[in-house]
């Protein structure tokens, strides 16, 4: 028994240094979005971006954080920031969990190969064969500038990518 506890540990502290840190460029991905359309991160290079990892639609901690997020949209909008929420779920779930939540920010099936993108990101959860809920902020020029991942069963809120996306803001154009 003894053997098994640190064997779990170096696990989750493995898991926990692969996770991309801030200063790495962000890899570039290209990922369903609705049968037959595809979005990459590199469309949104010139603005900051916000990568939501999340395990699974409709669980119910998943369907609130992405509730959460339409809702701040608008304060993320401030930043000229775009939002990307992304799972291994299908695009046909995504559909119907974008429309069950009135989700108005992309959600992208990272389905085949499963979880390639969030291993890219150092977030796949192996085990489960799901991601980790984590969440990444991408500055105009691709390089991530704040990273975190949330206990698995815990809402991370939309406080860190608020204070992200200000700390990493430069001069805001006024219109």
């Amino acid at each position: 028994m003894s053997e098994i506890a640190p064997k779990h540990q170096q696990q989750e502290q493995q898991q926990q240094s692969a996770v991309l840190k801030p200063g790495t460029s962000a890899p570039d991905f290209t990922l369903h979005s609705k049968p037959g359309e595809s979005v990459s991160l590199s469309r949104f290079r010139g603005r900051p971006t916000i990568l939501a990892f999340y395990p699974a639609d409709f669980s119910p901690v998943c369907g609130d954080q992405m509730t959460l997020y339409n809702e701040v949209l608008p304060e993320f909008e401030k930043f000229n920031a775009q939002l990307i929420g992304i799972s291994v779920d299908g695009v046909w779930s995504h559909l119907a969990f974008s429309k069950d939540r009135k989700l108005r920010f992309p959600i992208l099936s990272d389905f085949e190969p499963k979880g390639e993108v969030a291993r890219n990101y150092g977030v796949y959860r192996k085990q489960d064969g799901m991601t980790e809920r984590a969440l990444f902020v991408i500055d105009k020029d691709g390089i991530i500038r704040w990273s975190y991942v949330s206990p698995i069963g815990t809402n991370p809120g939309a406080e860190g990518i608020l204070n992200a996306l200000e700390s990493n803001a430069g001069p805001r154009e006024h219109g």
